[in-house]
């Protein structure tokens, strides 16, 4: 691929959250890549999505309501493994985004427009941050669905979680995965 933008594009990969290390975006940084983010289509100019950052020791608060909602929602008492896992799960990224889709009702503007435009912005997150060298995880896991962390995060009947995005500074270069073929993928219309 000649084109660097194409080159970027077709060599980018997620990295996991425990691979991400000190240091996240600075306040500076998040603001280019919260500008780049919002360049998405947004059929009436809804701006169908807001987002919470979790930095420093509000990593931590959150694990605390993670372990909570844990052990009050599985069926069975979790370990105290399993709980330390739920304390520690923002702890793994020096720096998380929440992203959340917001649906307003609007003529002309459907409900399922405005969440792929979360998803579109979810991916531009990950796709500014990359460019500026950093590593990204965009993931949801239980605790995106789970009733007690909705209201932790004081989220509206409207809202849900599209994903929580781990940036950081990649430990190592991940290495390449398995593609599908596009071409099995694609077919062509024809009357």
């Amino acid at each position: 691929m000649d084109h660097p933008i194409l080159s970027f594009l077709a060599s980018r990969r997620s990295v996991k959250p425990d691979k991400l290390l000190a240091p996240g975006p600075s306040s500076a940084q998040l603001q280019e890549i919260l500008k780049v983010a919002t360049r998405v289509p947004d059929h009436k100019k809804l701006a169908p999505w807001r987002f919470i950052a979790f930095e420093g020791d509000a990593r931590k608060a959150i694990g605390e309501v993670f372990a909570s909602a844990c052990a009050a929602e599985e069926k069975e008492p979790p370990s105290h493994v399993r709980l330390d896992t739920e304390r520690a799960r923002f702890m793994r990224a020096p720096f998380v985004l929440a992203v959340i889709s917001q649906v307003k009702p609007r003529s002309g503007a459907p409900e399922w427009e405005q969440v792929l435009s979360a998803g579109a912005l979810c991916f531009n997150v990950c796709l500014a941050a990359n460019a500026m060298g950093f590593g990204t995880s965009w993931i949801t896991e239980w605790v995106a669905y789970s009733p007690a962390v909705r209201s932790a995060l004081q989220l509206e009947d409207n809202e849900r979680v599209a994903g929580f995005i781990h940036i950081g500074t990649p430990a190592e270069k991940p290495g390449e995965r398995e593609r599908p073929d596009p071409n099995a993928l694609l077919t062509h219309w024809s009357a």
